[in-house]
Formats: C-alpha cells, sequence, structure tokens
C-alpha cells in the first residue's frame, strides 16, 4: 500500500455538507473523493478532455447559429418576394377610397398582430403545420 500524507483543508460548509451528503450517498471515504478529485483536477488529460468538449459544445452552436441565419435570410427572402409580388398585382385605390381602406387596413393589422401574438405564445406555428402537412402527404 503506498504512503499516504495526512492534509488538512479548509472548505465551505456548503461543499463540506455536499461532500458529505456525496460520501454517505455513494458509501465512499470522503478521503477517497477528495484523492480522486484532486488527482481528476491535476490530470494533463483532464484539462484536454476538457477544451476537447468545449471545442465539441462550440462546433455545435456554430453550427446551429449557422443554421439560423439560412433560416432568417431564407425568410426574409420569402417575405420579400410576397411583398414585389402582391405590391405588382394590387391596382393603387382610388383617392375616394383611400380612407376607408386605410381603416379597414388597420382593423387588419391589429387583427394579424393579435394572431401573430397567440401563435408565437402557443405550441402552434405556421412553421410546423407547413412541414406536418407536407409529411402527411
Amino acid at each position: 500500500m503506498p504512503r499516504r500524507q495526512r492534509l488538512n483543508v479548509r472548505m465551505s460548509d456548503d461543499v463540506a455538507d455536499q461532500l458529505a451528503e456525496y460520501a454517505l450517498r455513494r458509501k465512499l471515504d470522503k478521503a477517497a473523493i477528495v484523492e480522486a478529485a484532486i488527482t481528476s483536477f491535476l490530470s494533463p488529460d483532464s484539462s484536454d478532455q476538457r477544451e476537447a468538449a468545449l471545442a465539441r459544445r462550440l462546433d455545435r452552436i456554430v453550427r446551429q447559429l449557422d443554421r439560423l441565419e439560412r433560416d432568417q435570410t431564407m425568410m426574409m427572402e420569402a417575405i420579400g418576394l410576397f411583398v414585389r409580388a402582391w405590391l405588382t398585382a394590387t391596382p393603387p385605390l382610388a383617392e375616394a377610397a383611400q380612407a376607408s381602406a386605410n381603416s379597414r387596413g388597420l382593423e387588419r393589422y391589429h387583427s394579424f398582430v393579435e394572431s401573430l401574438s397567440k401563435r408565437m405564445s402557443g405550441a402552434f406555428k405556421l412553421s410546423r403545420e407547413v412541414l406536418e402537412d407536407g409529411e402527411n402527404r
């Protein structure tokens, strides 16, 4: 059996309580837990493993951001094309109909904002409906 040195360590009450609880739960000696933790901390592989794990997480985040950017660009293009087509196909209103159209447009806009708010706060999103419709065909 290797020679063991005694070491007195000070730690906060919270950490000491967590250590005692963990040792009791795992039925391990506190000294063994502390020794394993220090060995892991001082191990050169430990920092390499942490760095590799961090790199994997960062890569995943970058891929997610790339997908979000692609999706946002696609949505902006779709909205732009729709607006261009709508403006091209919609004839201008006569001067007499402007006030009525503005009033009706304001009502429709408020209805649109209310619908958007409901959809964004709920589980049903248009993109999910479109995907589900495509899968059901």
